[in-house]
């Protein structure tokens, strides 16, 4: 894995639709070479977000009162909440990388954040045909623990990843996650109490993606 130092921006809990307008700023600087490669740390209020393929008989009941919003990520849908830590990554790629490079390089990084958290996970290759298991699982319960879903604009990347920490999971049984009815969504403090502080997980994050 090559070394790429990024800098870190930290912040609490941010609207959705907030954080995609300042994403949007991020990508223009990068983009015009007017900051470094940045990881963007912070949590946002109650939001399902939903990819360009998600079905309709996957969205949740709307008697929920949880906000379903499109996304230009990748990916299907995913669930935002307080207690689940976010990652926005805002990276220049090389001329020999493309977006699905960059996603490994990162399922790799966060299972090493997770394995310094006392969680031993594992990212996994999709056999053909099936959904996309992009994404981080944990290796003794095969729960799914990290959603990723990134795209890629003028060869700088955008949004990034969603690490449970020690949120409600209930709104995830709402809906169909990841486009897998079957999926078990998990989080830190559900597979490791003792390591399932906010901050805890942040500084391992950061250290884990050579950020500061």
């Amino acid at each position: 894995m090559r070394q790429r130092p990024l800098s870190l921006i930290q912040d609490d809990l941010v609207d959705y639709e907030k954080a995609m307008e300042r994403m949007a700023e991020l990508v223009g600087e990068r983009q015009r070479d007017e900051r470094s490669d940045t990881l963007w740390l912070l949590s946002h209020p109650q939001v399902y977000t939903v990819g360009r393929r998600t079905l309709e008989q996957h969205l949740p009941d709307p008697s929920h009162g949880i906000p379903v919003l499109s996304t230009g990520r990748g990916g299907q849908l995913t669930y935002h909440g307080p207690g689940q830590l976010v990652g926005y990554l805002i990276v220049k790629l090389g001329e020999d990388e493309g977006i699905v490079d960059y996603v490994r390089e990162v399922e790799l990084r966060l299972v090493r954040a997770l394995d310094a958290l006392d969680v031993p996970a594992e990212r996994r290759d999709t056999p053909p045909g099936s959904e996309l298991l992009t994404g981080v699982w944990t290796k003794e319960t095969g729960r799914k623990i990290i959603s990723i879903g990134m795209r890629q604009s003028r060869s700088v990347t955008s949004h990034g990843f969603a690490l449970n920490v020690d949120g409600d999971l209930t709104p995830w049984d709402w809906a169909v996650a990841c486009g897998m009815p079957e999926v078990d969504m998990t989080s830190m403090g559900r597979e490791a109490p003792a390591t399932a502080a906010m901050d805890r997980v942040r500084a391992a994050v950061a250290e884990a993606f050579e950020a500061s």
